[in-house]
C-alpha cells in the first residue's frame, strides 16, 4: 500500500485530483443526524425541481416529500410502526419505491430491500431473518408472498400495482393492460393488505411525528446476493450512508452541477449500487433520476431515453454492452452527455472504447460492495484516463492489499483488498461469527476481491478470490480472460471459469453468446492465443444463447460451474 494513498491526506489528493476534492468528508456528516437530514434539506434547495421520473409521470422533490410525509403518518398512526421495526420494500423502479423509502425513513423504520424475483424461500429467509414486521410489495410479486406469510412475522402487508402514482386514465390502464393483457400478475389473496393509494390518502389526513435519530444507528438491511450461501444482511448505519452520499457528492464536484443532471437509473433502486447513488446520492445533489422499469427491455428503455436530455448515466458492464448493439441507441443525440459509471462488475475495455467512440463521453469505473454502502473507490471525472483500474480511494478512504496471511503486500502485487473508511458496514445482522470473519479488530474489511495497488494509488481488480482458476500451480483470472475475449468482433458476451483436469488441477473454459454467427470456438482459440499466456488460453468454448445474470446484469459464474440439470 503506498503510504500516502490515504483519503485523510490533504497532499494526497491536491496532487491527484487538483480540482478540489475535500480530503475528508466527517465534517459535512457530523452537520447531519441522519439520512433524513439530508433528504429535507434538499427538498427545502430544490423544491421544484423533477426527483423521479417513471413511465412519463414526473415528482417534484416537494410532492415526493409530501406522499412520504403521508406515508409515514400512515405507518405511525395506523400501522403503529415504532422506531426500529423493520419493513421490506419489494418493488422494481417505479415512482411507489421513493416514496416509500423516504416514508419509511421519517416513520424512523429499518429499511430492508428485497429483489421482487426472489422465490418464496428466499423471501421467508430474509423476512425472518431480518425480522420484518411490514411489507410494500408489488402485486406481480405477491403470489410469493401469500404462500410464506404464515410463516413469518410480518403483521401488515401494502401492495401497490404498477401504475398506480401514474394518474387518472393512466394508471388505470396500464394496471389493466398489466394484469389482463399481459397476464404479469399471478393470483394471490391477501385479503387484509391495503392498497399503498388507500394509504396515502389515510395518511394526508394525519400527522407525522418526528422521529429522533443519531448518525451510528442502524438504518438499512441491505443483504447481500448470498451467492457464497445463505444472504446475510450487512448493518448499515446512517453514518455509513450519508457518508458514502458526500463522498460521492465530493467525487461528481468537477463536472456535474447541482440541480441540473438528470441520470439514467437502469439499475434495480433496491440494489445497493443504484440505491445509493441514485436513490440517494444523485437526489441529494438535486438531480433528476429517469426511472426504468424494465431494462431487460432495450427497446423500449431506447424509446424512453429518446424523451430526456440525458447528462449521467449509471449501469454495469452488461448494460452498456447491450445498449450499444440497439440500432436505435446508436442515433441518439448523445450531445448533453457528460459521463457514465460502471459499477458491480468490471468493466470491459472493449466496451468502454466502443462507449467512448459512440457517445463522446467515457465510463468511469468505480468499485464497492455491499457492506460499503456502496463506494470505496472511483475513476476520477475530471479528465484523468486510467482506464482498466477501478481509481482512488474516495476521501476518508483507505485501501490496501494483503495476503492470506494478513500482512501487507508490496506496491504491484496481488492481494485481497482491504478497506477502512466511514462507509464501512457495522456488521452483519445477528451474525457476529460472519462479522469477524470479514472485519479485523481495527476496522479494515476483507473484501473477497484481489487487486493490484499501483505507486500512485490506482487499483485494479484481477477478480473475486473464488473464482480464481488454478492451472498447473498458476493463477487464471476469469476478469482477464474476459477482457481479451471480448474484443474479438464476434463475440457479444462472454464468461470464464474453470474446469477440473486430470492434468492441470483445473483448465480455462469460456461460454460465449456470439454477435457473429460464423464464429467458431477455433477461431477464438486462435484469438486468445495472441493475447494470452499459453496456461491462460481456454481448451474449451461453450456457445450459448444467453448467459445467467443476477438482478443487476452481472454475469453468474457460478451457475456456468454447475453442470447442467
Amino acid at each position: 500500500m503506498a503510504k500516502d494513498a490515504n483519503g485523510s491526506d490533504r497532499a494526497f489528493w491536491t496532487a491527484r485530483y487538483p480540482k478540489g476534492v475535500p480530503a475528508t468528508v466527517e465534517a459535512t456528516v457530523n452537520q447531519y443526524r441522519s439520512t433524513l437530514d439530508v433528504f429535507e434539506e434538499t427538498v427545502g434547495r430544490f423544491p421544484t425541481k423533477p426527483a423521479f421520473t417513471c413511465m412519463g409521470k414526473t415528482l417534484t422533490f416537494s410532492e415526493l416529500n409530501r406522499k412520504a410525509e403521508s406515508f409515514a403518518a400512515f405507518l405511525q398512526g395506523e400501522l403503529k410502526l415504532k422506531k426500529g421495526d423493520r419493513i421490506a420494500i419489494q418493488m422494481p423502479n417505479v415512482l411507489q419505491y421513493p416514496i416509500v423509502l423516504f416514508g419509511a425513513i421519517k416513520a424512523g423504520l429499518v429499511i430492508v430491500n428485497t429483489n421482487p424475483l426472489y422465490t418464496d424461500r428466499e423471501m421467508k429467509h430474509q423476512f425472518n431473518d431480518a425480522g420484518c414486521t411490514a411489507i410494500v410489495i408489488l402485486s406481480n410479486f405477491a403470489n410469493n408472498l401469500q404462500k410464506i406469510l404464515h410463516e413469518t412475522k410480518i403483521q401488515h402487508v401494502i401492495v401497490t400495482e404498477l401504475g398506480d402514482l401514474l394518474g387518472f386514465p393512466k394508471s388505470l390502464v396500464v394496471n389493466a393492460v398489466v394484469k389482463h393483457v399481459k397476464k404479469m400478475v399471478p393470483e394471490f389473496s391477501l385479503p387484509d393488505a391495503i392498497p399503498l393509494n388507500q394509504a396515502l390518502e389515510r395518511g394526508a389526513r394525519l400527522t407525522c411525528t418526528r422521529v429522533p435519530m443519531e448518525l451510528d444507528e442502524v438504518a438499512f438491511l441491505q443483504y447481500t446476493g448470498g451467492t457464497t450461501g445463505v444472504a446475510k444482511g450487512a448493518m448499515l448505519t446512517h453514518r455509513n450512508v450519508v457518508s458514502n452520499m458526500e463522498q460521492i457528492r465530493s467525487w461528481m464536484l468537477p463536472r456535474l452541477k447541482e440541480g441540473e443532471e438528470v441520470v439514467v437509473c437502469a439499475l434495480p433502486l433496491y440494489h445497493i449500487f443504484a440505491f445509493t447513488v441514485n436513490a440517494l446520492a444523485i437526489a441529494k445533489y438535486g438531480g433528476h433520476n429517469i426511472l426504468i422499469t424494465n431494462p431487460r427491455d432495450i427497446p423500449a428503455f431506447v424509446k424512453e431515453l429518446k424523451k430526456y436530455p440525458v447528462t449521467v448515466y449509471t449501469g454495469v458492464n452488461t448494460l452498456y454492452n447491450a445498449l450499444m448493439n440497439n440500432a436505435e441507441f446508436q442515433k441518439l443525440d448523445f450531445s448533453t452527455v457528460k459521463v457514465a459509471v460502471a459499477g458491480a462488475m468490471a468493466l470491459q475495455k472493449a466496451v468502454a472504447v466502443r462507449w467512448k467512440e459512440m457517445t463522446g463521453s467515457v465510463i468511469v469505473e468505480g468499485y464497492g460492495l455491499t457492506e460499503t454502502s456502496p463506494v470505496a473507490s472511483c475513476n476520477p471525472i475530471d479528465g484523468t484516463d486510467r482506464a482498466g483500474t477501478i481509481g482512488l480511494p474516495l476521501p476518508s478512504t483507505l485501501m490496501k492489499m494483503i495476503d492470506d496471511n494478513g500482512k501487507d503486500v508490496a506496491i504491484g502485487e496481488s492481494g485481497e483488498i482491504c478497506i477502512k473508511g466511514p462507509q464501512v458496514m457495522k456488521g452483519y445482522w445477528n451474525r457476529p461469527d460472519e462479522t469477524a470473519n470479514v472485519m479485523t479488530a481495527d476496522g479494515w474489511f476483507k473484501s473477497g476481491d484481489i487487486g493490484i495497488m499501483d505507486a500512485d494509488g490506482f487499483s485494479r481488480i484481477v477478480d473475486r478470490k473464488k473464482d480464481m482458476i488454478l492451472v498447473s500451480g498458476f493463477n487464471v483470472y476469469p476478469n482477464e480472460v474476459e477482457d481479451v475475449m471480448a474484443s474479438h468482433p464476434g463475440v457479444l458476451e462472454v464468461a470464464a471459469v474453470g474446469v477440473s483436469d486430470t492434468h492441470s488441477g483445473e483448465v480455462v473454459k469460456i461460454f460465449v453468446v456470439k454477435k457473429d454467427q460464423t464464429v467458431t470456438a477455433e477461431i477464438l482459440i486462435e484469438h486468445a492465443r495472441k493475447g494470452l499466456a499459453g496456461y491462460k488460453v481456454p481448451k474449451s468454448v461453450e456457445f450459448r444463447n444467453e448467459l445467467p445474470k443476477t438482478n443487476v446484469g452481472k454475469i453468474l459464474r457460478r451457475a456456468l460451474r454447475e453442470p447442467k440439470s
